[in-house]
This record gives C-alpha cells, structure tokens and sequence, in this order.
C-alpha cells in the first residue's frame, strides 16, 4: 500500500496575479458544515449573495449569480449564451486576456472581427467606430482590466458607442471587480463576468456573473440551444431565480467562502476599499519609482491592483522570482506572451492589498536586486513608500 505525505501546503504571501491572499474569515467559512443544495438554508443564503453581488457589481438585474466555475467559466457562460452560430462579434484585443476571449467566441461559431491596441494600452471610442459600422456585431467584448499587462480600461465611453452602434456589450471585470468601482447599470453593461480569486479574496472556484434585461430577452429568445449545457443561462436562470429548479450540485462550501468575502467587502464600504486599494498602489508605486523601476502600463490607465512593471536591464528576472519565492515566501507573476521575460505582475489585491505586503515586498526586493549588482539607492523603495503613505496619498 503506497504512503502519501500529509496535506502541508507552504506558507505564502499571495503577490501574484491571483489568486490572492484568502482573508482568515472565509478560510473559517469553508470549513463550515455542508449542507444540500436544495436545503432551505443554502437557499437562504443564496439570497444574500445574489444582493450582495448585485451591490458590488451595482446592479438591479435579477440574474446575477455564481457560475460554478473559475472567472473563465463565467466568459465562456457569457460568450455561449449571447452568440449563437454565424453572429458578428467585436473582441477587443489588448492582451492574453482578450485573446482568450476572441478564441471562445470562435469556438462559439461567432464571426470575430478582432480590434488590437499594443499591450499595455487602452481602448478609446475613435478605435472601435469603423469596426462597428462595418461588422455590424450583435456583442461586444471587452476586458476592463487586463491582468497580463496591468491596463485599465475605461468602460462608460465605449459603451456609448457599442449601444449606438445596437450592440450588447460584453464585459470582463475578473480583476476589476472589488478593486475599482464597476457600474453595470451606470455604464450599461448587458453582460459581466469575475472570478472570486482576485479582489474577493477567495479561492478560485466561482464566477459572479450578471446579465442585463436586454442580455436575458436575447437569450430566452434564442434560435439555436446554447452550446454549452452546463453553462445554459436559460436553465441556470430556474436555479439562480425564484424558482430555485434542481439544475447542478452548487459546490456549497465555495458559497459560504464567497458569502463571507462579500460581507467583508460591504462591512468595509465599497469606497474605502478601491480607496484602500489605490493607496496601496501609489506607495508601491512611489516605492519602485525610486530604485527606477517603471510601470509597463500606460500612464493614466494602470490598474492599482496589478501591477505590471518593467524588468529592470541586466537583471535575471526568473531568478528574481525564485528568490522572492523560496526565501521570502512571496509570489508575484511573470510576464505572459509578449511580455514574457520582461514585466513583473505584482498583485496588491483584496486582502492581500495592505501596507505589511508592500512594505515586506520592496524590502526583499531591494535585497534581490543589490545581489543581482543593480544600482540603486539602498533603503530608497521602502522610505518612498512610507512617505505615500505619510501623506495619506
């Protein structure tokens, strides 16, 4: 009979891309009993969820839900319901992230026309107006932050123009969601997709998802069934609505830990956390700015929560990484497709966005960094950071 080691898995402090730090109160959460998916209790709290996510997404549409799925069951949920074979797409392409979803509206038998910015910028209006008038699309998609390059994506002007043009629009918050304010009925989103392994902080495994009424009337009126079975809104709309008709097992114990990560959200405040959230990234900021370490992003569209910043010339970036990992405890990302080698992802996220990781992390950094012989001056990162932080930037 083989012998298995014990479950011990290492201590880290969660800088990456995600997923990030999970918050002590939803790692008790999960460990609560499981109830059924039917129980009157879980349905109970299913209620609480569904307002709490319509709260953040700030939303009144009745189908906002979990996917029982990571942030890219919800793109794919929300790409399979609204294209049906032969339907005209825009997908707007400034990193892995828009790509990816240009591949699931292929797979979805959508006729693509695909708007490219360089990675690490954004999208205005003037660069979708000639695709809208010739594609003619019926959605279009759209990440609000790009996790690969760090960019930040204005919504609320684009979307003028894809309703102009009698678009729906498609949106990916996986990043955005609880680290910056998100509008969906502000800025009249028709469909919007996260994941609970960012802001949230809470480990992967659901997406919350929200669908205008527009969005709802295009999908219950469909003339093809949606590709997907599993991911079917029309039958997913009998669970997640008052109805609460048996469709899949709820994984009930990602509930409890969403739930949790919700409460906490909404017992800080929605604005004290994107404030939170940005001042972390400002000190972090101030601190690599001055041992000359650049953000990858372009300047006025970075996101406080990702931080995409240039690899310094001559330094080893995976050894950097390596070494932050096995002798500090700290992941932070590579840099993915085009940026591979050459950007660092330092995630300030959720719980994990707090002064101890950014103070902790220009530290070791610095440490690395004079090993590596790249010139700076010592103790710059961390006293920068800590006067942002004086100031209550």
């Amino acid at each position: 009979m083989p012998t298995f080691p014990t479950l011990n898995p290492p201590v880290r402090v969660l800088m990456g891309p995600g997923p990030s730090d999970t918050h002590p109160r939803v790692l008790q959460a999960l460990a609560k009993g499981t109830v059924g998916h039917l129980d009157p209790y879980y349905l109970e709290i299913m209620n609480g969820l569904q307002e709490m996510l319509r709260m953040l997404f700030r939303t009144k549409n009745q189908m906002t839900m979990a996917i029982s799925g990571t942030g890219s069951a919800g793109m794919e949920a929300t790409v399979v319901n609204l294209i049906e074979p032969g339907d005209s797409m825009i997908v707007c392409v400034n990193g892995v992230f828009g790509g990816r979803m240009l591949d699931v509206a292929q797979r979805a038998g959508a006729t693509v026309t695909k708007v490219e910015r360089p990675w690490g910028e954004v999208f205005t209006p003037a660069d979708l107006k000639a695709a809208l008038a010739s594609a003619k699309p019926k959605v279009v998609g759209i990440v609000m932050a790009e996790t690969s390059t760090g960019a930040y994506q204005p919504i609320e002007e684009i979307s003028k123009v894809v309703h102009e043009a009698g678009a729906l629009l498609l949106v990916d918050a996986v990043t955005a969601l609880g680290g910056v304010p998100v509008e969906v009925d502000g800025w009249n989103i028709d469909a919007i997709y996260s994941g609970t392994q960012k802001c949230l902080s809470c480990p992967p495994g659901l997406s919350p998802t929200s669908f205008s009424p527009r969005a709802m009337d295009v999908i219950m009126n469909r003339k093809t069934k949606v590709q997907s079975w599993y991911l079917d809104v029309s039958m997913l709309a009998n669970y997640w609505g008052q109805n609460r008709v048996y469709h899949h097992t709820g994984p009930i114990n990602m509930t409890w830990g969403l739930y949790e990560a919700l409460c906490l959200i909404h017992e800080e405040g929605l604005e004290n956390c994107f404030a939170r959230h940005l001042r972390n990234h400002r000190a972090l900021k101030g601190g690599l700015a001055a041992i000359g370490i650049k953000y990858s992003a372009q300047e006025g569209h970075q996101l406080p929560m990702l931080n995409a910043v240039t690899v310094p010339e001559g330094v080893d970036d995976a050894a950097v990484r390596s070494a932050l990992l096995t002798r500090f405890g700290i992941e932070i990302g590579a840099g993915l497709g085009a940026y591979n080698g050459k950007v660092w992802r330092i995630g300030l996220m959720g719980f994990g966005s707090r002064p101890a990781n950014v103070l902790l992390f220009l530290s070791a950094l610095e440490q690395l960094l004079a090993e590596q012989k790249y010139r700076f001056t010592s103790g710059a990162s961390v006293a920068a950071a800590n006067e942002s932080y004086g100031k209550g930037a």
